[in-house]
C-alpha cells in the first residue's frame, strides 16, 4: 500500500513538473513573439501599420491551419511531409467541382475537404497497415499529389471567374479582419477542443508517449493512427480551400515548401518531434512567429536566400531546445 502511495505521489509531482515546464515553454515562445514584433517595429516604421498587420494575419491563416493539422501527427511521433501538396491538390479539386463541373460552391468546399481527408487516410493506412515509415509514406504522397494536381488541371491555373462570391470565403472582412483569419482561429479552437477534450486527443498523446504501451493497454493503435492522419489531411483540405479562395484560383504548381513552414511552426511552438508533447496554442504562436519573422525580414529588404538561412537556423535552435528540455526532465 505504501509503495502505491509513493508511486501515486511521484506521478502527481511529475505531472505538475510537466505542466510547469509547458507553461514556461508557452511563455517563452510568446515572449519571443512580442520581442520580435517590437524589434521590427523599431527597425521599420512600415512594420506596425494596420495594413501590414492585416497582411501578417492573412499570411498566417493558411500556414497556421496546416500547422494545426500537422501538430496532431507530430505529437504521435510521426511526420507529414505532404501537407503542402495535399493543400494544392485540395484546391485543384475545389476548382474542378466549382469551375469545371459547375457545382454549387458548398459542394466544391466539401470536395476540397474530402480530398484532403482522403490523402490523410491513405497516409495513415500506409503507415499503420503497411508499416511504412511516416517519412517515406508522406514523401510518396507529396510526389503523388504534386503530380495529380498538374495532371488534373492540365498544368494550368483554374480560375473562379464565374463565382465571385467564392473569393469572399477568405477575403471577405469582418471589422477589417479577413475571413481567412477568423477561419484559422475557429479551426484552432476546434483542434484544441479535440486535442484536450476528446478520446482522439488522449490517444494522440498516448501513441506519441509510448505506442507499444498503448497497444498493450488495448488501444487499437492502427485505427487511431489512421484517424489522426485523416484529421491532419482534413486540415490540409481546409487550407487548400482557403488558399484557392484567397487567390481566386487553384494554382497547381503551388504548395511544395509549405510543409516545412508548417512543421517549423509546430516545433517552434513546443511540439516535440519525439512525440507525446505539444499544444495547439503553442503551434498558433509558432505560426505567428514564422509570419512575423518572414514579414519583418522582407520589410528590412533582407535577401531571400538569407531569409531562408535565418529561418533554418531558428528551426534548428527550436529542435535543440526541445532536446535539452527533454534531457532535463
Amino acid at each position: 500500500m505504501n509503495n502505491k502511495v509513493v508511486k501515486t505521489k511521484n506521478e502527481v509531482i511529475q505531472k505538475r513538473s510537466l505542466l510547469r515546464s509547458d507553461s514556461k515553454q508557452k511563455l517563452l515562445t510568446f515572449s519571443s513573439l512580442i520581442v520580435m514584433f517590437i524589434v521590427f517595429s523599431l527597425a521599420s516604421p512600415n512594420f506596425a501599420t494596420f495594413n501590414n498587420i492585416v497582411g501578417i494575419l492573412l499570411s498566417t491563416a493558411v500556414n497556421g491551419v496546416l500547422a494545426v493539422g500537422v501538430t496532431f501527427v507530430i505529437i504521435t511521433a510521426g511526420i507529414d511531409l505532404s501537407v503542402g501538396t495535399v493543400m494544392t491538390f485540395a484546391s485543384v479539386m475545389t476548382g474542378v467541382f466549382i469551375a469545371f463541373w459547375n457545382l454549387p460552391i458548398i459542394f466544391g468546399i466539401l470536395g476540397g475537404l474530402a480530398a484532403g481527408a482522403l490523402c490523410g487516410f491513405i497516409n495513415g493506412s500506409l503507415i499503420a497497415k503497411m508499416k511504412l515509415p511516416p517519412f517515406i509514406a508522406t514523401l510518396g504522397m507529396l510526389m503523388m499529389t504534386k503530380g495529380l494536381s498538374l495532371v488534373i488541371s492540365g498544368t494550368k491555373p483554374i480560375y473562379f471567374l464565374e463565382t465571385p462570391v467564392f473569393r469572399k470565403i477568405s477575403m471577405g472582412t469582418v471589422f477589417g479582419i479577413p475571413n481567412a483569419v477568423l477561419i484559422f482561429f475557429a479551426a484552432a479552437i476546434i483542434a484544441n477542443f479535440i486535442l484536450t477534450k476528446t478520446v482522439l486527443g488522449r490517444y494522440t498523446y498516448a501513441l506519441g508517449s509510448n505506442e507499444e504501451a498503448a497497444r498493450l493497454s488495448g488501444i487499437n493503435v492502427d485505427a487511431w493512427k489512421i484517424a489522426i492522419y485523416t484529421l491532419g489531411g482534413l486540415f490540409s483540405g481546409l487550407a487548400g480551400v482557403m488558399m484557392a479562395s484567397r487567390l481566386n484560383s487553384a494554382q497547381p504548381a503551388l504548395g511544395q515548401g509549405y510543409e516545412l513552414e508548417a512543421i517549423a511552426a509546430a516545433v517552434i511552438g513546443g511540439t516535440s518531434l519525439s512525440g507525446g508533447e505539444g499544444t495547439i496554442l503553442g503551434t498558433v504562436i509558432g505560426a505567428f512567429i514564422m509570419s512575423v519573422l518572414i514579414n519583418g525580414l522582407r520589410i528590412l529588404s533582407i535577401p531571400q536566400e538569407w531569409q531562408t538561412v535565418i529561418i533554418g537556423a531558428i528551426v534548428i535552435m527550436a529542435v535543440y531546445a526541445d532536446i535539452i528540455r527533454r534531457r532535463q526532465r
